[in-house]
Protein backbone atom coordinates (compact mmCIF):
# COMPACT_ATOMS: atom_id res chain seq x y z
CA UNK A 1 0.00 0.00 0.00
CA UNK A 2 1.12 3.11 -1.12
CA UNK A 3 0.28 6.99 -0.90
CA UNK A 4 -0.75 8.24 -4.43
CA UNK A 5 -2.37 11.36 -5.92
CA UNK A 6 -4.23 10.70 -9.07
CA UNK A 7 -5.03 13.17 -11.51
CA UNK A 8 -9.57 13.68 -11.35
CA UNK A 9 -9.89 12.90 -14.91
CA UNK A 10 -13.44 11.01 -15.90
CA UNK A 11 -15.07 10.38 -19.55
CA UNK A 12 -17.64 12.46 -21.05
CA UNK A 13 -15.26 14.90 -22.68
CA UNK A 14 -17.58 16.11 -25.10
CA UNK A 15 -16.10 19.73 -24.66
CA UNK A 16 -12.56 19.18 -25.55
CA UNK A 17 -13.26 16.65 -28.13
CA UNK A 18 -15.71 16.24 -31.58
CA UNK A 19 -18.22 13.25 -30.60
CA UNK A 20 -21.09 11.98 -32.48
CA UNK A 21 -20.77 8.87 -30.39
CA UNK A 22 -19.92 8.73 -26.66
CA UNK A 23 -19.30 5.59 -24.88
CA UNK A 24 -16.81 7.16 -22.34
CA UNK A 25 -19.58 7.95 -19.65
CA UNK A 26 -21.79 5.41 -18.57
CA UNK A 27 -25.34 6.51 -18.74
CA UNK A 28 -28.60 4.57 -19.25
CA UNK A 29 -29.13 3.67 -23.03
CA UNK A 30 -32.17 4.84 -23.28
CA UNK A 31 -31.86 8.27 -21.83
CA UNK A 32 -33.76 10.40 -19.86
CA UNK A 33 -37.65 9.13 -19.30
CA UNK A 34 -39.97 11.29 -20.70
CA UNK A 35 -41.76 11.95 -17.43
CA UNK A 36 -38.56 13.48 -16.36
CA UNK A 37 -38.04 15.28 -19.07
CA UNK A 38 -41.49 17.20 -18.53
CA UNK A 39 -40.92 17.31 -14.85
CA UNK A 40 -37.91 19.55 -16.01
CA UNK A 41 -39.90 21.24 -18.67
CA UNK A 42 -42.56 22.40 -15.81
CA UNK A 43 -39.61 23.57 -13.44
CA UNK A 44 -38.12 25.75 -15.36
CA UNK A 45 -41.53 28.19 -14.63
CA UNK A 46 -40.23 28.41 -11.05
CA UNK A 47 -37.12 28.65 -11.36
CA UNK A 48 -37.80 32.34 -10.03
CA UNK A 49 -38.35 30.41 -6.59
CA UNK A 50 -35.84 29.03 -3.74
CA UNK A 51 -35.41 25.37 -3.88
CA UNK A 52 -37.03 23.69 -0.69
CA UNK A 53 -33.88 23.97 1.64
CA UNK A 54 -35.52 20.37 3.40
CA UNK A 55 -35.83 19.19 -0.44
CA UNK A 56 -39.13 17.60 1.70
CA UNK A 57 -41.26 15.81 -0.98
CA UNK A 58 -38.48 14.24 -2.53
CA UNK A 59 -37.55 12.76 0.62
CA UNK A 60 -41.11 11.71 1.23
CA UNK A 61 -41.19 10.20 -1.60
CA UNK A 62 -37.71 8.13 -1.61
CA UNK A 63 -38.56 7.14 2.04
CA UNK A 64 -41.80 5.66 0.64
CA UNK A 65 -39.83 4.02 -2.05
CA UNK A 66 -37.37 2.36 -0.51
CA UNK A 67 -39.45 1.94 3.15
CA UNK A 68 -37.61 3.11 5.16
CA UNK A 69 -37.48 6.38 7.31
CA UNK A 70 -37.44 9.89 5.83
CA UNK A 71 -34.26 11.18 8.57
CA UNK A 72 -32.88 8.23 6.91
CA UNK A 73 -32.39 9.74 3.50
CA UNK A 74 -30.09 12.79 2.70
CA UNK A 75 -29.94 14.17 -1.03
CA UNK A 76 -26.82 15.89 -2.13
CA UNK A 77 -25.44 17.96 -5.85
CA UNK A 78 -24.77 14.29 -7.45
CA UNK A 79 -22.79 11.47 -5.43
CA UNK A 80 -19.75 13.58 -5.54
CA UNK A 81 -20.73 16.15 -2.97
CA UNK A 82 -21.73 13.73 -0.67
CA UNK A 83 -18.59 11.50 -0.97
CA UNK A 84 -16.91 15.14 0.10
CA UNK A 85 -19.88 15.56 2.91
CA UNK A 86 -18.19 12.10 4.40
CA UNK A 87 -15.07 12.93 4.50
CA UNK A 88 -15.27 16.25 6.02
CA UNK A 89 -17.67 14.98 8.98
CA UNK A 90 -15.46 11.89 9.48
CA UNK A 91 -12.19 13.23 9.48
CA UNK A 92 -10.55 9.93 8.61
CA UNK A 93 -6.63 10.00 8.83
CA UNK A 94 -6.11 7.06 6.42
CA UNK A 95 -9.04 5.85 4.12
CA UNK A 96 -8.67 2.34 1.84
CA UNK A 97 -9.85 2.29 -1.94
CA UNK A 98 -9.74 -0.42 -4.11
CA UNK A 99 -7.60 -0.16 -7.15
CA UNK A 100 -8.40 0.04 -9.87
CA UNK A 101 -11.61 1.98 -8.47
CA UNK A 102 -13.49 5.28 -9.02
CA UNK A 103 -11.14 8.17 -8.93
CA UNK A 104 -13.85 10.35 -7.09
CA UNK A 105 -13.11 8.66 -3.66
CA UNK A 106 -9.51 9.89 -3.79
CA UNK A 107 -10.34 13.97 -4.99
CA UNK A 108 -12.74 13.65 -1.79
CA UNK A 109 -10.20 12.09 0.58
CA UNK A 110 -7.60 15.07 -0.38
CA UNK A 111 -10.35 17.54 1.16
CA UNK A 112 -9.11 16.70 4.54
CA UNK A 113 -5.59 15.68 3.16
CA UNK A 114 -6.27 12.09 4.44
CA UNK A 115 -3.65 8.94 3.51
CA UNK A 116 -4.84 6.92 1.02
CA UNK A 117 -4.26 3.29 1.24
CA UNK A 118 -4.80 0.69 -1.82
CA UNK A 119 -6.13 -3.02 -1.93
CA UNK A 120 -4.80 -4.19 -5.83
CA UNK A 121 -7.23 -6.54 -7.69
CA UNK A 122 -6.28 -9.27 -9.94
CA UNK A 123 -6.84 -9.24 -13.16
CA UNK A 124 -6.86 -13.15 -12.52
CA UNK A 125 -9.45 -13.38 -9.78
CA UNK A 126 -11.85 -11.30 -12.67
CA UNK A 127 -10.89 -8.04 -10.71
CA UNK A 128 -13.29 -9.21 -8.15
CA UNK A 129 -12.70 -8.52 -4.16
CA UNK A 130 -12.04 -11.92 -2.78
CA UNK A 131 -11.94 -14.03 1.15
CA UNK A 132 -8.27 -12.34 0.77
CA UNK A 133 -9.58 -8.88 1.42
CA UNK A 134 -11.11 -9.31 4.42
CA UNK A 135 -8.52 -11.91 5.90
CA UNK A 136 -5.73 -9.04 4.91
CA UNK A 137 -8.82 -6.23 7.08
CA UNK A 138 -8.56 -8.56 9.89
CA UNK A 139 -4.98 -8.29 10.11
CA UNK A 140 -4.87 -4.99 10.11
CA UNK A 141 -7.36 -4.47 12.32
CA UNK A 142 -5.63 -7.01 14.82
CA UNK A 143 -1.98 -4.94 14.18
CA UNK A 144 -4.17 -2.01 15.05
CA UNK A 145 -3.47 -0.90 11.00
CA UNK A 146 -6.72 -0.66 10.01
CA UNK A 147 -7.78 2.31 8.19
CA UNK A 148 -10.98 4.83 9.39
CA UNK A 149 -13.02 4.50 6.25
CA UNK A 150 -13.15 2.24 3.41
CA UNK A 151 -14.63 3.03 -0.20
CA UNK A 152 -15.97 0.00 -1.99
CA UNK A 153 -18.39 0.31 -5.26
CA UNK A 154 -20.69 -2.24 -5.66
CA UNK A 155 -20.42 -2.83 -8.64
CA UNK A 156 -17.10 -1.54 -9.13
CA UNK A 157 -16.37 1.03 -11.67
CA UNK A 158 -14.51 0.60 -14.37
CA UNK A 159 -14.79 -3.55 -13.77
CA UNK A 160 -18.56 -3.61 -13.43
CA UNK A 161 -17.89 -6.41 -10.81
CA UNK A 162 -20.14 -6.77 -7.84
CA UNK A 163 -19.39 -8.14 -4.78
CA UNK A 164 -20.61 -10.81 -3.61
CA UNK A 165 -23.00 -10.85 -0.84
CA UNK A 166 -20.98 -13.61 1.62
CA UNK A 167 -17.70 -10.88 1.15
CA UNK A 168 -19.83 -7.78 1.63
CA UNK A 169 -21.53 -8.93 4.96
CA UNK A 170 -18.62 -10.20 6.33
CA UNK A 171 -16.95 -6.60 5.67
CA UNK A 172 -20.13 -4.81 6.74
CA UNK A 173 -19.60 -7.16 10.11
CA UNK A 174 -15.70 -6.28 10.57
CA UNK A 175 -16.21 -2.47 10.24
CA UNK A 176 -19.19 -1.69 12.43
CA UNK A 177 -17.54 -4.26 15.07
CA UNK A 178 -14.01 -1.74 14.80
CA UNK A 179 -15.93 1.58 14.61
CA UNK A 180 -14.25 1.98 10.55
CA UNK A 181 -16.90 4.09 8.62
CA UNK A 182 -17.08 2.36 5.18
CA UNK A 183 -18.81 3.86 2.59
CA UNK A 184 -20.89 1.59 -0.12
CA UNK A 185 -21.12 3.21 -3.56
CA UNK A 186 -24.18 1.57 -5.53
CA UNK A 187 -24.65 4.19 -7.96
CA UNK A 188 -24.58 1.59 -10.65
CA UNK A 189 -26.78 -1.48 -8.72
CA UNK A 190 -29.95 -0.63 -10.93
CA UNK A 191 -28.52 -1.78 -14.18
CA UNK A 192 -27.90 -4.87 -12.29
CA UNK A 193 -29.21 -8.50 -11.01
CA UNK A 194 -28.49 -7.35 -7.60
CA UNK A 195 -30.90 -4.71 -6.54
CA UNK A 196 -32.50 -7.00 -3.48
CA UNK A 197 -28.96 -7.54 -2.25
CA UNK A 198 -28.80 -3.83 -1.32
CA UNK A 199 -27.63 -2.71 2.12
CA UNK A 200 -29.75 0.16 2.17
CA UNK A 201 -31.86 -1.18 5.08
CA UNK A 202 -28.30 -2.26 6.75
CA UNK A 203 -27.21 1.08 6.80
CA UNK A 204 -30.13 2.59 8.40
CA UNK A 205 -29.37 0.60 11.63
CA UNK A 206 -25.88 0.82 11.66
CA UNK A 207 -23.95 3.86 13.09
CA UNK A 208 -20.81 2.76 10.55
CA UNK A 209 -22.44 2.01 7.02
CA UNK A 210 -23.40 4.70 4.46
CA UNK A 211 -24.73 3.70 0.86
CA UNK A 212 -24.58 5.93 -1.64
CA UNK A 213 -26.27 5.99 -4.97
CA UNK A 214 -27.17 8.87 -7.82
CA UNK A 215 -29.97 9.09 -10.47
CA UNK A 216 -27.08 10.06 -12.78
CA UNK A 217 -27.22 6.79 -14.60
CA UNK A 218 -29.73 5.03 -14.17
CA UNK A 219 -32.08 8.13 -15.34
CA UNK A 220 -29.72 9.71 -18.12
CA UNK A 221 -29.65 12.85 -16.03
CA UNK A 222 -25.52 13.75 -15.50
CA UNK A 223 -26.33 17.35 -15.93
CA UNK A 224 -29.09 17.79 -13.33
CA UNK A 225 -26.72 16.57 -10.20
CA UNK A 226 -28.95 14.51 -7.73
CA UNK A 227 -27.22 11.70 -5.63
CA UNK A 228 -28.62 10.50 -2.21
CA UNK A 229 -27.58 7.96 0.85
CA UNK A 230 -28.89 6.41 3.43
CA UNK A 231 -27.77 5.64 7.34
CA UNK A 232 -28.52 6.40 10.45
CA UNK A 233 -30.53 8.70 11.61
CA UNK A 234 -27.47 10.07 14.05
CA UNK A 235 -25.04 9.69 10.68
CA UNK A 236 -27.38 11.90 8.79
CA UNK A 237 -27.76 14.52 11.16
CA UNK A 238 -24.41 14.96 11.13
CA UNK A 239 -23.35 14.89 7.69
CA UNK A 240 -26.12 17.55 6.97
CA UNK A 241 -24.41 19.79 8.63
CA UNK A 242 -21.48 19.97 5.79
CA UNK A 243 -23.78 20.56 3.10
CA UNK A 244 -24.67 24.15 1.59
CA UNK A 245 -27.58 25.61 2.01
CA UNK A 246 -30.34 25.05 -0.73
CA UNK A 247 -27.75 22.26 -2.22
CA UNK A 248 -30.36 20.29 -4.31
CA UNK A 249 -31.56 22.78 -6.92
CA UNK A 250 -35.23 22.93 -7.75
CA UNK A 251 -34.93 21.29 -11.04
CA UNK A 252 -33.18 18.50 -9.62
CA UNK A 253 -35.84 18.23 -7.15
CA UNK A 254 -38.56 17.94 -9.56
CA UNK A 255 -36.62 15.48 -12.16
CA UNK A 256 -35.90 13.42 -9.20
CA UNK A 257 -39.71 13.26 -7.82
CA UNK A 258 -40.49 12.26 -11.19
CA UNK A 259 -37.73 9.75 -11.59
CA UNK A 260 -39.50 8.00 -9.01
CA UNK A 261 -42.29 7.16 -10.96
CA UNK A 262 -40.44 5.15 -13.52
CA UNK A 263 -40.46 2.03 -12.56
CA UNK A 264 -41.07 0.61 -16.18
CA UNK A 265 -38.36 2.23 -17.29
CA UNK A 266 -35.28 0.91 -14.94
CA UNK A 267 -36.19 -2.96 -15.13
CA UNK A 268 -36.68 -2.25 -19.24
CA UNK A 269 -33.15 -0.96 -18.82
CA UNK A 270 -31.54 -3.70 -16.68
CA UNK A 271 -32.73 -6.20 -19.05
CA UNK A 272 -31.98 -4.52 -22.14
CA UNK A 273 -28.39 -3.54 -20.68
CA UNK A 274 -27.78 -7.56 -19.84
CA UNK A 275 -28.74 -8.54 -23.41
CA UNK A 276 -26.45 -5.85 -25.05
CA UNK A 277 -23.53 -6.15 -22.43
CA UNK A 278 -23.31 -10.20 -23.48
CA UNK A 279 -23.71 -9.00 -27.33
CA UNK A 280 -20.61 -7.14 -26.60
CA UNK A 281 -19.08 -9.01 -24.89
CA UNK A 282 -19.38 -11.57 -27.86
CA UNK A 283 -18.15 -9.31 -30.13
CA UNK A 284 -15.52 -7.64 -28.15
CA UNK A 285 -13.82 -11.20 -27.96
CA UNK A 286 -14.49 -12.61 -31.78
CA UNK A 287 -12.19 -9.25 -32.49
CA UNK A 288 -9.51 -10.84 -30.34
CA UNK A 289 -9.90 -8.61 -27.56
CA UNK A 290 -9.63 -9.24 -23.66
CA UNK A 291 -13.00 -9.07 -22.33
CA UNK A 292 -13.53 -8.41 -18.43
CA UNK A 293 -16.70 -10.31 -16.98
CA UNK A 294 -18.91 -7.32 -15.34
CA UNK A 295 -22.39 -6.88 -14.26
CA UNK A 296 -23.69 -3.09 -14.99
CA UNK A 297 -23.84 -0.72 -18.01
CA UNK A 298 -19.89 -1.17 -19.33
CA UNK A 299 -17.22 -3.24 -19.81
CA UNK A 300 -13.55 -3.17 -19.43
CA UNK A 301 -11.71 -4.53 -22.20
CA UNK A 302 -8.00 -4.34 -23.04
CA UNK A 303 -6.28 -3.73 -26.13
CA UNK A 304 -2.39 -3.23 -27.40
CA UNK A 305 -3.58 -0.99 -29.52
CA UNK A 306 -4.19 2.67 -29.30
CA UNK A 307 -7.98 2.38 -29.93
CA UNK A 308 -8.62 5.64 -28.02
CA UNK A 309 -7.04 7.88 -30.80
CA UNK A 310 -8.21 5.65 -33.45
CA UNK A 311 -11.46 5.96 -32.25
CA UNK A 312 -11.62 9.57 -31.45
CA UNK A 313 -10.46 10.07 -34.89
CA UNK A 314 -13.94 8.42 -36.56
CA UNK A 315 -15.81 10.99 -33.90
CA UNK A 316 -16.31 7.77 -31.12
CA UNK A 317 -15.05 8.98 -27.49
CA UNK A 318 -14.43 5.44 -25.33
CA UNK A 319 -12.55 5.72 -21.56
CA UNK A 320 -9.12 5.36 -21.76
CA UNK A 321 -8.55 3.56 -18.28
CA UNK A 322 -4.52 3.67 -18.11
CA UNK A 323 -5.48 6.64 -15.31
CA UNK A 324 -6.61 4.55 -13.06
CA UNK A 325 -4.89 2.95 -10.52
CA UNK A 326 -4.22 -0.53 -10.81
CA UNK A 327 -4.33 -0.53 -14.36
CA UNK A 328 -2.03 0.54 -17.46
CA UNK A 329 -1.88 1.92 -20.96
CA UNK A 330 -4.31 -1.05 -23.23
CA UNK A 331 -7.15 -0.73 -20.79
CA UNK A 332 -10.39 0.73 -21.89
CA UNK A 333 -13.91 1.08 -20.76
CA UNK A 334 -16.86 1.16 -23.02
CA UNK A 335 -20.88 2.57 -22.10
CA UNK A 336 -23.80 -0.22 -22.83
CA UNK A 337 -25.68 1.76 -25.23
CA UNK A 338 -28.53 0.79 -28.13
CA UNK A 339 -28.33 -1.95 -30.56
CA UNK A 340 -27.33 0.27 -33.43
CA UNK A 341 -24.76 2.40 -31.44
CA UNK A 342 -23.43 -0.91 -30.55
CA UNK A 343 -23.22 -2.14 -33.77
CA UNK A 344 -21.26 1.13 -35.28
CA UNK A 345 -18.48 0.63 -32.43
CA UNK A 346 -18.14 -3.08 -33.10
CA UNK A 347 -18.06 -1.86 -36.90
CA UNK A 348 -15.34 1.49 -36.42
CA UNK A 349 -13.18 -1.39 -34.07
CA UNK A 350 -13.01 -4.07 -36.48
CA UNK A 351 -12.14 -0.71 -39.48
CA UNK A 352 -8.94 0.19 -36.97
CA UNK A 353 -8.27 -3.24 -35.82
CA UNK A 354 -8.06 -4.50 -39.31
CA UNK A 355 -5.75 -1.65 -40.69
CA UNK A 356 -3.29 -1.79 -37.76
CA UNK A 357 -3.03 -5.42 -39.05
CA UNK A 358 -2.52 -4.60 -42.61
CA UNK A 359 0.09 -2.24 -41.30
Amino acid sequence: MDKHTEKSVHGGDVYRNQVELDFSVNINPFGMPDGVKKALGDAIFLCTQYPDEKVSKLSEAMAKKLDVPQECILFGNGASELFVAIIHARKPKTVLVLAPSFSGYEHSAACEDCQVRYYYLKKEDNFELTEHFVQELIRQIKAHEAPDLIFLANPNNPTGVCISFDIISQIVFLCCEHRITLVIDECFIEFTKRQNESLIKTAIHSQFLIVVRAFTKIYGIPGVRLGYLAASEKMVSCLKKQLPEWNVSLLAQYAGAAALQEDEFVQKTSEYVEKQREYLTEKLRLLGLTVWQGEADYLLFYSEKNLYEMLLKKKMLIRDCSNYKGLESGYYRIAVKKQEENDRLIAALEEVLSDENIK
